[in-house]
């Protein structure tokens, strides 16, 4: 190739990048006025370029980044609008605000349901949380016996079979000695 045309290949690749940093340039500025998003993504499409341009661009990528940190006009002019950032802050607070509320509502529909349930038995006669009180004191205790019994059986059972571990040892010493004496001397 000679020189002039590598010249004007060089050139139009200049004119090329400038029309498209123009373009970039006028979809951050549109996207600032008219309070829409402002985005590496959104830029981009805007311009009709690609993400890739933007990033090897450093001060196109620096001024999108400062213009997204920084709260848009509000549309028709009377003050800044929200930012990204508030919005974010504001969401997570809603959300935070949400699972406290959620679990206060749980708490709530248990207290109805414990003071429903309540109610009902006193109507219908069963008994209120003072006779739950009183059976589950009742079991307690009547569990209490039931092992008490149950270790005493147990020792009983234990002295059963020593005594007759004891009756079948007399009883065979006994036989051993009338053996003895039934049979004669020899």
């Amino acid at each position: 190739m000679t020189a002039p045309a590598v010249q004007a290949m060089i050139e139009g690749r200049r004119a090329d990048t400038g029309r498209r940093r123009q373009r970039v340039l006028a979809a951050l500025t549109d996207a600032a006025k008219n309070g829409t998003d402002i985005s590496v993504t959104a830029i981009a499409q805007r311009a009709g370029v690609d993400r890739t341009f933007l990033y090897r661009h450093r001060d196109l990528l620096t001024q999108i980044h400062a213009q997204a940190a920084e709260p848009a006009a509000a549309l028709g002019g009377h003050g800044p609008a929200v930012s990204r950032a508030s919005l974010k802050a504001d969401l997570a607070a809603a959300d935070a605000r949400t699972a406290r509320l959620a679990a206060q509502v749980r708490r709530l529909e248990q207290r109805l349901s414990e003071a429903l349930g309540e109610q009902v038995w006193r109507e219908v006669g069963i008994g209120g949380a003072d006779d739950t009180e009183q059976l589950k004191a009742r079991i307690t205790t009547l569990e209490q016996q039931a092992i008490d019994l149950e270790l005493k059986l147990q020792e009983c059972d234990d002295d059963l079979a020593a005594a007759r571990a004891a009756n079948r040892e007399l009883m065979a010493q006994l036989n051993r000695q009338a053996d003895r004496a039934a049979s004669p001397p020899g």
